[in-house]
């Protein structure tokens, strides 16, 4: 469900697909080809959510912001399913594991990749290209041309399926 939150309303691109059972309400920006999935939660009613082009928001997951916070989430970001975000910046072509937790003002790098299930405190950097784990979460290593390309196949799977969800959404 879609839903004005006072005088804010979601802007959603027209190639955004957004599953059934998923909610997103207020000052909520969500970019081209991008995905919500079932059961996800983006309020926006404290502070801006932006979600850039290609982004992928896998099932049960909530993002939301502090005051005067926004959350940010640049483009081809894979977030996987049941992961909450809180007024952070996730860079454009991270991952964020399965069940993972990132607080207030944390930073994840461009092309980063946080594991599943870890936490990232508020205020961590974490290092672009870089595999974080953890809790908290520390940096492992650098990532490979194998890690990348996997990344990317995410994203690009993601993308595909939306469309073909979206196209369901229209009979």
């Amino acid at each position: 469900m879609i839903y004005p939150y006072k005088d804010k309303v979601p802007a959603i691109a027209k190639t955004a697909y957004i599953a059934d059972y998923a909610t997103v309400t207020g000052d909520v920006t969500i970019g081209e080809e991008s995905s919500v999935w079932f059961h996800t939660v983006i309020r926006g009613d404290v502070a801006p959510t932006i979600i850039g082009r290609k982004v992928n928001i896998q099932d049960n997951s909530v993002l939301h912001q502090s005051p005067h916070n926004p959350l940010i989430i640049e483009d081809e970001v894979t977030v996987g399913h049941q992961v909450i975000l809180h007024s952070c910046k996730i860079r454009k072509k991270a991952l964020i594991g399965m069940g993972s937790i990132v607080l207030d003002n944390a930073e994840i790098g461009e092309g980063a990749f946080i594991g599943a299930g870890s936490l990232i405190p508020p205020g961590k950097v974490i290092p672009p290209h870089s595999l974080a784990f953890g809790r908290p979460a520390k940096v492992i290593r650098d990532l490979n041309d194998r890690d990348r390309k996997d990344m990317e196949r995410i994203v690009k799977e993601y993308a595909e399926k939306a469309q073909y969800y979206k196209s369901l959404q229209k009979s």
